[in-house]
């Protein structure tokens, strides 16, 4: 039977790439299973060479550059940092079909503006540091993991297969919608997402620019073919971040019996590895290309941060899994269309405060120069982008942590001046 479900992953993957809205398939020929099959039986044998993953498994992820000045431990202090840890008041799991329950969890203040936080990834999930973003006696906070992620079921990490049915762009933002329905939300003041939560956040408001006030937004990513490129395909990083790189392709080549091939198209490479039929292959391939991703993200990088996020299945899978499968099929949307889109933010009056890092290799900072350009030729009133100096690509930048909060901040006094 095990054999059968992984051959059904491969089947609901050809679906995907081929631009079709259902991640399922019908039965096909015998000849057609029997090709997908063969496949994985051959990446099983080049996978053998690398013998059973350590944990966390390393072997493939490039040393941080040094830090003498120990800023790891001792980061620069900024005016401003996150608010004190809060503690949820109320969390569920909302079923919103297709075999998908949503964790969401919500504190702050019940009476307060609503806000809400879309994680990166895809995949990536939440935690209660999300949380402090904002100021918990005004705003009345939630979170979310997205389909296939964190505390949401099924987690890919133990159902591959289920976790991938119908997680698309659109399904996301319908899910946020029934999570607002579901909370009794008339309309939310604040929406935040970093990275693939800000492609995530920007792609919601344009689908209900009328459920919306303000969008904070770190780490632009517009999905756009370029920066899918530069990031996991054409060797962008590399002028940067050399070793890392080198390291994302040298996975590929060691379990590759083709690499004059899979040198042409590393995400699927990594994709046939992530659903290849042998699990020390899936983790490796997932520890690889997750911690390539993290190895790039922040100016200091934290070994910690690294070995808990590859030592841990729950957080590594999904992230791996769900962010190779959105960037195969192009997150879903239409090349270009949250530029195109801008229009109807502006004629929403969205509020919109963008906050990237200088130093950000994983989404380059001309994608937020390129969001606010548009958004101020569209007639968005209220744009603010702020370049953060000496900062990467994370959330837990120290320079990105004092922008996002000022701005949520600043949000906060809008809107206490327009309720009152």
């Amino acid at each position: 039977s095990g054999s059968r479900r992984d051959t059904h992953r491969h089947l609901r993957h050809e679906e995907a790439g081929n631009g079709a809205s259902s991640a399922r398939l019908p039965r096909t020929s015998c000849m057609r299973i029997s090709a997908l099959t063969l496949t994985c039986m051959t990446t099983h044998c080049a996978a053998s060479r690398l013998g059973p993953p350590p944990t966390p498994d390393l072997r493939f992820v490039s040393a941080p550059a040094s830090d003498a000045a120990n800023a790891v431990k001792t980061p620069l202090t900024y005016p401003v940092s996150l608010y004190p840890e809060v503690e949820a008041h109320e969390s569920g799991m909302l079923d919103v079909g297709d075999g998908h329950r949503l964790y969401f969890d919500v504190s702050g203040n019940p009476a307060g503006v609503p806000a809400v936080f879309l994680h990166g990834g895809p995949g990536a999930g939440c935690s209660p540091r999300c949380r402090r973003f904002f100021d918990p006696a005004f705003y009345r906070i939630v979170i979310l993991d997205q389909r296939g992620s964190g505390k949401s079921t099924p987690n890919a990490a133990d159902d591959l297969a289920g976790s991938l049915v119908e997680n698309t762009t659109p399904k996301l933002v319908e899910d946020i919608e029934k999570l607002r329905a579901h909370l009794g939300i008339a309309k939310w003041g604040v929406v935040l997402g970093g990275s693939w939560g800000s492609t995530l956040a920007l792609a919601y408001a344009q689908a209900h620019p009328a459920r919306c006030e303000a969008l904070l937004l770190r780490g632009v990513f517009l999905f756009g073919p370029d920066e899918v490129d530069y990031l996991f395909c054409s060797g962008g990083t590399f002028g940067q971040n050399p070793q890392a790189w080198e390291e994302y392709r040298r996975f590929v080549r060691e379990t590759s019996d083709d690499w004059a091939r899979e040198s042409t198209n590393l995400l699927g490479a990594y994709w046939q590895r992530l659903t290849s039929e042998d699990a020390d292959l899936r983790n490796a391939a997932a520890a690889a290309f997750v911690g390539y991703e993290l190895s790039i993200s922040k100016t200091y990088i934290d070994p910690a941060v690294l070995e808990e996020v590859l030592g841990t299945p729950s957080i590594l899978i999904p992230f791996a899994v769900m962010e190779v499968h959105y960037m195969l099929n192009g997150g879903f949307m239409r090349r270009g269309q949250l530029l195109d889109n801008v229009g109807v933010m502006a004629a929403a009056g969205h509020k919109v405060a963008i906050a990237h890092g200088r130093a950000d290799y994983v989404c380059q900072p001309q994608a937020a120069w390129r969001l606010s350009e548009a958004l101020r030729t569209a007639g968005c009133e209220d744009v603010q982008l702020e370049f953060v100096a000496g900062a990467g690509h994370s959330d837990s930048e120290p320079g990105l942590v004092d922008a996002m909060v000022r701005a949520s901040d600043r949000f906060k006094a809008m809107l206490e001046s327009t309720k009152g």
